[in-house]
């Protein structure tokens, strides 16, 4: 599924793609803004242990695309995405495959690693560059927990050969037959990474969390 087929200013309708926790969903929109057609794909999620939630990222592609193939894409002028923010996928650049599972915003595994910043008295650092509070809900410490823990991860990095991206630049990714890594930035404001005053990926908070630049995508107005 190529996302720039379906991007022709002269067409009518719009398609959204609604890629949430359990279910994908594509909504087709007239002019009116009325429903046309609608398309849904629940999956499973996983629990590993206690506090752990996670998700396939290759069923969670699929139902998306599956929930594509369930509308018409004629006549379609432009596409939107919304999806669960948080969730935090790290894949091979060249093959497409993910390292690990897709960590979900649920998820509380790296509670001893925001317990760890909080005692070296990082709180109020993050909190003024990115609006959050040091907590496992947010991207950032995701990120951190699955580099560390995935061994063929320092691997790749050296060969600028992994990428991150929360579930819109996963979406964004495989849609664009794998040529945009890309988000927005009210994405990005929620990775615990992002500087919502300079609008920039934070140099000094990806130092302190060991996250290389090179891994996140490229941010873009909403």
């Amino acid at each position: 599924m190529n996302l720039a087929r379906i991007l022709n200013l002269n067409m009518t309708k719009i398609l959204t793609i609604d890629q949430g926790t359990t279910s994908s969903r594509s909504i087709v929109f007239d002019s009116n803004a009325d429903i046309v057609e609608m398309s849904q794909n629940e999956y499973p999620l996983i629990y590993p242990q206690d506090g752990w939630v996670e998700i396939d990222p290759e069923t969670l592609i699929k139902s998306v695309i599956d929930s594509l193939s369930g509308v018409n894409l004629d006549d379609i002028a432009s596409a939107a995405i919304t999806n669960q923010r948080e969730t935090t996928i790290i894949w091979e650049r060249d093959t497409g495959k993910p390292i690990y599972n897709a960590i979900v915003w649920q998820d509380r595994r790296t509670a001893d690693i925001c317990k760890n910043l909080k005692k070296k008295g990082f709180e109020k650092i993050f909190r003024k560059k990115t609006g959050l509070f040091i907590d496992p809900y947010f991207s950032g410490t995701k990120i951190k927990w699955i580099l560390e823990k995935v061994k063929q991860s320092k691997k790749l990095i050296k060969e600028n050969n992994l990428l991150f991206g929360t579930v819109d630049t996963f979406l964004i990714w495989n849609l664009t037959n794998r040529k945009q890594h890309l988000t927005d930035a009210t994405n990005a404001s929620r990775t615990l990474i992002y500087n919502i005053n300079s609008n920039k990926w934070d140099a000094e908070i990806l130092k302190k969390l060991k996250i290389p630049k090179s891994i996140l995508p490229e941010v873009k107005n909403s």
